[in-house]
């Protein structure tokens, strides 16, 4: 088999494959190297939530994919925000009008990438399976990959490798930003489907039956992911064992869901993004986790990684155009990746600013958190500032390809 290629994308995961997706859209064809062997169940607790935005980005690289993954997610029809056990904020949504993408979809991120993968087959990207990448050496010319098995070259290498990304590394790149000491258990729960919780997305400032830590209930097709914030003092270990979740999981919901329990994770959340998104020969351009580390609150994650991807593909494909030209050639490459890195700060300040809101330990945020609780049955605008917190703000600067 040859291993020379137009383009490479590290990594199988949902960025990889729009990535390959968004090549084949564009006449140039896409092989995907995975360390991982074909039809892997990754651990951990994974996205289950996409925006509108990313939902239209998928249609367009593959036209009908995102009206599926919207068909086969669930939009919450309610979002409830509670203080103390009081009710603070209700909005009641119009449901998704038929035959359009609506504001969102959420399903699991392993639902997500089964959709992706059957696309991409049927569009004849290339994967290959068990290729763990050990080495990216980029020149000029071209870049060379190193694998336990093979050598590849390419033009040009998108880097959707994850968080420990080989590519990153090999090509000097670094991670800037801090690890968050706060933690957080994420428990995903499968729904009784013969007698259902009703679809609402709810989150709890101080929840009274949870010795006032923050809990968060996200309904997505088939489960539940509840988010528990604990406290400086918690033993980690026990809130995060199946004894200790299935001890406080009953205070916060129907306890039926304690015998439901699919997956539980403890959290303490990277606030990194890379100091650049490509190599020195603009050769490698970096996508999804491989470029930045968001905690998960507003779902900034895998819905900035789909247009990481997107653009870095409309870089590539205006760098082979103009191949002949290196000036022109990576120019095309830098303003991709410079666009990127400035969505990626701008989640991180984003996400930030939710963390602050919802830990609480800042005292101006948590006095305008005590005041707007008191007053949100009167002044219905502070009661949407809490439900909205949690999540940080919900646009970006004008330059940006998609709010995310």
């Amino acid at each position: 088999m040859s291993t020379e290629r137009e383009v490479l994308v590290i990594g199988a995961g949902p960025v990889g494959m729009t990535a390959a997706l968004a090549l084949h859209s564009r006449g140039i064809k896409a092989t995907i190297l995975e360390a991982e062997k074909e039809g892997r169940e990754r651990a951990g607790s994974r996205a289950i939530y996409i925006h509108k935005a990313t939902l239209q980005l998928l249609e367009e690289v593959s036209p009908g994919l995102g009206m599926e993954l919207a068909e086969i997610g669930v939009v919450w029809p309610v979002k409830r925000s509670f203080y103390r056990g009081d009710e603070v904020y209700k909005r009641v949504y119009e449901p998704p009008k038929p035959n359009t993408l609506p504001a969102f979809s959420s399903l699991h991120q392993h639902e997500i990438e089964k959709a992706m993968y059957r696309r991409c087959l049927e569009a004849g990207v290339e994967f290959v399976w068990e290729e763990p990448v050990t080495n990216v050496i980029s020149t000029e010319e071209g870049v060379t990959v190193e694998t336990e098995n093979n050598k590849w070259s390419a033009k040009y290498v998108i880097g959707a490798d994850g968080a420990r990304s080989v590519v990153r590394q090999s090509v000097g790149i670094k991670f800037e930003g801090p690890r968050k000491s706060d933690a957080f258990i994420v428990v995903d729960v499968e729904e009784d489907q013969e007698n259902p919780l009703p679809i609402e997305r709810i989150f709890h400032y101080q929840h009274p039956d949870a010795g006032g830590r923050n809990v968060m209930h996200v309904p997505f097709a088939g489960g539940w992911r509840i988010d528990l914030q604990l406290f400086d003092e918690d033993d980690r270990e026990w809130y995060g064992s199946e004894e200790g979740v299935r001890e406080w999981l009953p205070k916060v919901m129907d306890p039926k869901y304690a015998d439901r329990i699919t997956w539980i994770s403890t959290y303490t959340f990277y606030q990194v993004v890379a100091d650049r998104y490509t190599d020195d020969h603009n050769r490698v351009i970096l996508a999804g986790e491989a470029a930045h580390l968001f905690a998960p609150f507003g779902a900034r994650g895998l819905n900035s990684g789909v247009p990481d991807a997107t653009v870095a593909v409309q870089g590539i494909a205006k760098a082979l155009q103009v191949e002949s030209n290196p000036e022109e050639r990576r120019a095309a490459i830098q303003a991709a990746a410079d666009e990127r890195l400035s969505a990626g700060l701008w989640n991180r300040e984003c996400s930030n600013l939710a963390l602050e809101h919802i830990q609480g330990t800042n005292e101006e945020i948590k006095m305008k958190r005590e005041v707007a609780a008191f007053l949100a049955p009167h002044i219905p605008a502070l009661g949407k500032w809490l439900d909205e917190g949690p999540f940080g703000p919900r646009s970006g600067p004008p330059k940006l390809s998609t709010k995310y």
